[in-house]
């Protein structure tokens, strides 16, 4: 019995010795005696037991290196670059990517921190930030053209970190709230200066109407007077215009005094029976008074334009010469007030 046992138990050892599971997305490498024999791909494989030999396992997943690199800028700035790349072995070049490098991850770090040494000093602090998809590209390039010969495929490139200076990013701040506040500033100073100009039309606008309001207002009371003196004349024909003038202005005269005494306040307004006369008097002999005013000032007017013309006929050239003297005179004249009114 016991020699039966052994052989079996040989051979079932020798059985498991030849069969390989390969996972999926994974790939085994078989050395033959030392020498590379082929690619156990994923699923059951069999070797060949003391001859066969697993050398190593390919991971065929996307792999992601996290790379930390530290330059300077064009401006003299220290910056930390955080790079993340993202590494895919090719299923076509699984024996390269095995034998070829030693440490290959160690190599694509190398070759991240010389590109981006490379073209980070290029760029101002400002321009590393706008750019940096670039500067990605800028290494997925470098590092396809030399891992592509050695089976790696660099699907992506991501920067997704930029540190500059502490004391830098603190100025970086304050230069930033400053230019808000500016043009926080300047649009309070814009809302305010259109509020005024809002402000001034609707005062424009007031006292337009408020003008216009008065000279209508006037109107009518000219009108309204115009056409009380028509109908006292027509139906009195024997009242003359000055009895119906004073009548009005009578009238006119209680309802302001009616006005005055609805008024809440007190005010003390001088009164007697004979004021209607008084104002009429007044009226009339400002009326007289005016016109003469106008008809000497008109006789004068004429005199002196006749004794200009005389002057003219006689020395016409002297005139003119005092005359442009006598309009520069008022000229300047003219320009002084001006400037004593401002």
């Amino acid at each position: 019995m016991l020699p039966l046992i052994i052989p079996g138990v040989i051979v079932l050892l020798l059985i498991m010795m030849s069969v390989k599971v390969v996972e999926e997305r994974n790939a085994k490498i078989v050395q033959r005696l030392g020498k590379f024999n082929r690619i156990l791909n994923p699923g059951i494989n069999f070797v060949l037991p003391f001859l066969d030999s697993i050398a190593g396992k390919i991971n065929l997943k996307i792999q992601q290196m996290d790379v930390t690199v530290e330059t300077k800028t064009k401006d003299n700035v220290f910056v930390k670059l955080q790079i993340s790349v993202q590494v895919q072995v090719m299923k076509s070049k699984i024996k390269e990517s095995f034998y070829e490098l030693e440490d290959p991850y160690s190599q694509i770090s190398s070759y991240i921190f010389d590109v981006v040494r490379a073209e980070v000093p290029k760029l101002d602090l400002d321009d590393v930030f706008a750019r940096k998809d670039d500067i990605a590209d800028a290494v997925k390039i470098e590092l396809s053209e030399h891992m592509d010969q050695y089976g790696y495929q660099i699907v992506k490139t991501l920067i997704t970190d930029i540190d500059p200076d502490p004391l830098v990013k603190e100025s970086m701040n304050r230069i930033n709230a400053a230019r808000r506040n500016k043009e926080a500033l300047l649009e309070d100073a814009e809302g305010r200066k259109q509020a005024k100009i809002k402000d001034a039309e609707a005062d424009k606008e007031s006292k337009r109407l408020q003008g216009e309001g008065v000279a209508k207002q006037r109107l009518a009371i000219i009108d309204g007077f115009a056409e009380s003196v028509k109908d006292f004349q027509s139906t009195l024909s024997g009242v003359s215009s000055s009895e119906i003038m004073q009548f009005v202005l009578m009238t006119q005269h209680y309802d302001t005094i009616k006005d005055i005494g609805e008024k809440n306040s007190a005010i003390l307004v001088p009164y007697s029976p004979n004021a209607m006369n008084n104002v009429q008097q007044q009226l009339v002999e400002g009326y007289v008074i005016g016109n003469e005013i106008s008809k000497v000032n008109l006789e004068s007017k004429e005199e002196i334009n006749m004794s200009k013309q005389r002057k003219v006929a006689d020395n016409p050239l002297d005139y003119s010469r005092k005359s442009f003297e006598e309009r520069e005179k008022h000229m300047l004249d003219i320009d002084d007030n001006i400037e004593e009114s401002f």
